[in-house]
């Protein structure tokens, strides 16, 4: 029967090559669409937690990209960067003969993104590369920017990151062409994938067609009201006007021509930057001193983007398909021209020419909004590629903005009238622009270091004046935070409070600098049973420093977090296992003066899960996101991963670090204790919860049997039972063999969590110069 068979389906089938059994079209492959966020678009992404990981990075764990940067030449380095940008190349020649117009753009838009509500955005880790951004509107052409940069990159390989690479080329383009730079600091470490959980605004659009990315910027769903309106507001955390822009619509703020709502648009943007007004005009006047704008195609001829490219252009996007498609066809935002006489020279001639004349509205060839001068004998511009061939100047609607708001014409008319006062402001705007998003001073790398102090958006922390503790006095303070009477829920829940504000997006907050004892965290509802705690430490440590005589002190900084290591010392052994907390002493405490109380606002959480926090207003504030969305985000920035947050608030939930101390899912009997009650209660099936509010943010946990309430909870406390994939990390820690590994586990993500900011710290998990 057999033979039949085989014979069978060999006949059959072997003049088509067809599979015997059927099956024979394939139809996905893994990673396809439909996927879960195609069939389940509002469950919860816990796996966004693991992007860029360490699986991810090829140059592994063991690398050391502080010492291989400290390694490189920087003079060397520079000296072939600005070579290069004066050596042009046929393949995407340079305006004017210098590429640094160009590379300054491309630095800038990497930088640009940055934005303060959540510090996510910025030079730091090269996102250009990646989509979403890549292929944004508005850094059409920046691909060939990177492309023109890869023998370098390629030159000096792992040592020099594309992060770095990228802000380095901005500067030396703004050096060779005049303007002295504030400084340079490395220590920017690459991502190696694109970046699919920032939230970069709710316009969408379904990239479907090769046309679809014109649509790209949408600014409908981002704002209240109209531009004028008194209550015209961008969301949160969004900066940028548009989707798919980096600042604000050159061409005003609905494209129509009008400088005063553009000026609103640009106050919003740059402020949610992190910028003020003086920096603010420094920046685009400065910017605008160099190079020029394109638009001599109309944007509906452009080809894809890089993301949407056919495979042979090889990650390259945005075909011009007129003339040569670069050079004098180059198109990139549909503006065409520039703005100065001498477009490779820094000096004062855009604001010079922005007063001088009156300008009047037009069109560039690409049909985009753009003024020129009403006077024909003003000033021309050369052409960029056509030698004698000279041009009108070109001003945006953004520029016109700069002259009509009343507010921003003073700094203008200041730096037209200091130019040396209009040089620093740019070349200081430009520092904090491209090293917004570095953190601490400890993680700059480099001879060009600025090592100025009072650069208030740093988050200075003064030196020590004193010796550090050693393992002596770090017993010593033990026990004398014991002796305070302090609750083992209150140490826990300062120290946890005074490092939870830390933020990887930006490297800002963290327990260096003391700043749970300042204003603004002081205040802040969700830190207030902090205060007790914060005074009784203060007695301590002027107990122990007032009775010294060697030199060594202690700051508040560290005693907070040693507290916190006192309480999970304390509560592991109440559970019956013995446990030493690490603690690494070293931090200083900061001053008021140097704590930047607006900047420091925005670090403030409307959820933290951790402490089972929600603001009073989350309802008007966060209307359309869950606490549990929002206490994943808290996660991400924590650098936590599934694993690390599940064990992280099944111990805080043990100790009860609740903001309020509240019982609301702390799930024991034995409140203090370092137990997996939570797990085990959060996955017992002879438990039953139940909704103890109409909107589901509250609940109660019955007992199946009898009815009788047993514990309360929150969405924060709930999630964890609740998403499939939290709940099998639960399990790992509620079964019979789970105390020992909790302990462990607890004890390393908690030294995790303190250690966030410690980048002085010599072998910091990652960045910084490796300090000894």
């Amino acid at each position: 029967m057999s033979e039949t068979i085989d014979k069978t389906n060999t006949e059959s089938f072997k003049m088509e090559g067809r599979c015997p059994f059927g099956g024979d079209r394939i139809g996905g492959a893994h990673g396809n669409r439909p996927t879960l966020d195609n069939w389940y678009p509002h469950r919860l992404r816990v796996e966004v937690l693991h992007q860029n990981g360490l699986s991810a990075d090829p140059l592994g764990a063991d690398f050391d990209y502080a010492a291989a940067f400290n390694a490189i030449d920087l003079d060397a380095l520079k000296s072939d960067i600005k070579g290069f940008l004066t050596t042009s190349v046929a393949w995407w020649p340079s305006d004017y003969g210098n590429y640094g117009p160009q590379m300054i753009r491309m630095a800038w838009h990497s930088a640009g993104t940055y934005r303060i509500a959540d510090g996510r955005g910025g030079a730091g880790t090269g996102m250009q590369r990646f989509a979403p951004i890549s292929s944004w509107w508005d850094n059409g052409n920046t691909d060939k920017s990177r492309r023109l940069l890869q023998p370098i990159k390629h030159k000096y390989g792992n040592g020099l990151s594309w992060a770095d690479l990228m802000v380095l080329t901005g500067n030396c383009a703004l050096e060779i062409m005049g303007l002295p730079t504030y400084g340079f600091a490395g220590g920017r470490l690459d991502a190696w994938e694109a970046d699919n959980a920032t939230y970069w605004g709710p316009e969408v659009v379904e990239m479907g067609t090769l046309s679809d990315f014109e649509k790209m910027t949408g600014r409908d769903k981002r704002w209240r009201g109209k531009n004028g309106d008194a209550d015209y507001d961008l969301e949160n955390p969004l900066a940028a006007s548009h989707q798919a822009l980096i600042y604000v619509n050159p061409e005003g703020a609905y494209g129509d021509g009008d400088p005063v709502g553009s000026a609103r648009d640009i106050r919003i943007t740059f402020t949610r930057m992190a910028m003020n007004d003086e920096e603010t005009v420094a920046l685009i006047a400065g910017g605008h001193a160099f190079g020029k704008s394109h638009g001599m195609t109309p944007s509906k001829e452009i080809g894809p983007p890089p993301e949407m490219a056919p495979m042979e252009a090889m990650g390259l996007g945005w075909h011009n398909p007129r003339g040569t498609g670069h050079g004098k066809d180059t198109m990139t935002n549909g503006i065409e021209g520039s703005w100065t006489p001498d477009p490779t020279q820094w000096d004062n001639s855009y604001l010079e020419n922005l007063f001088k004349f009156e300008w009047v509205q037009t069109k560039s060839p690409a049909g985009s909004v753009q003024w020129t001068p009403k006077d024909p004998d003003a000033p021309k511009t050369p052409d960029a590629h056509v030698e004698g061939l000279m041009h009108p100047l070109m001003m945006m609607t953004t520029d016109i903005a700069l002259k009509v708001d009343p507010e921003y014409r003073k700094v203008c008319e200041k730096f037209l009238g200091d130019f040396d006062a209009f040089t620093q402001a740019f070349s200081k705007a430009w520092y904090k622009l491209t090293h917004r998003d570095m953190g601490p001073k400890h993680r700059y790398l480099g001879p060009e270091v600025t090592l100025e102090d009072g650069l208030l958006w740093q988050d200075p922390i003064p030196d020590a004046a004193y010796a550090p503790i050693g393992e002596a006095e770090i017993a010593a303070l033990k026990q004398a935070i014991s002796a305070t009477g302090l609750s083992v829920s209150d140490l826990a829940f300062a120290a946890f409070s005074a490092a939870a504000t830390y933020r990887d997006s930006d490297k800002r907050g963290g327990a260096n600098g003391g700043r749970l004892a300042l204003a603004p965290q002081k205040d802040w509802a969700v830190n207030r049973r902090a205060a007790p705690v914060v005074e009784a430490l203060r007695g301590v440590m002027a107990e122990f420093n007032g009775a010294r005589g060697d030199g060594k002190a202690v700051s508040l900084a560290d005693l907070i977090v040693l507290g916190g290591c006192v309480a999970v010392e304390k509560a592991a052994s109440a559970a019956g296992t013995a446990v030493t907390v690490p603690f690494t002493p070293g931090r200083v405490d900061t001053t008021q003066e140097l704590t930047d109380i607006e900047m420091f606002t925005w670090l403030k959480p409307v959820v933290d899960g951790f402490r089972n926090y929600v603001d009073d207003g989350y309802g008007q504030i966060a209307p359309s996101l869950s606490p549990e969305e929002l206490f994943l985000d808290r996660a991400n920035l924590m650098t936590l991963t599934a694993p690390e947050w599940v064990v992280l608030t099944g111990g805080l939930r043990a100790l009860n670090a609740n903001h309020d101390g509240s019982d609301t899912g702390v799930f024991t009997d034995r409140v203090g204790v370092l137990t997996t009650d939570f797990f085990r209660a959060l996955t017992d099936t002879d438990l039953v919860w139940e909704k103890a509010d109409p909107e589901a943010m509250r609940f109660v946990l019955k007992d199946r049997a009898s009815g009788a309430v047993r514990f309360h909870a929150s969405r924060n406390d709930l999630v964890f039972g609740a998403n499939a994939q939290l709940r099998s990390l639960a399990d790992v820690y509620a079964g019979s063999d789970g105390q020992a590994r909790f302990v462990t586990d607890f004890v390393r993500v908690w030294d995790k969590v303190m250690m966030l900011d410690r980048y002085d710290v010599k072998g910091h998990r990652r960045y910084g110069p490796m300090a000894a």
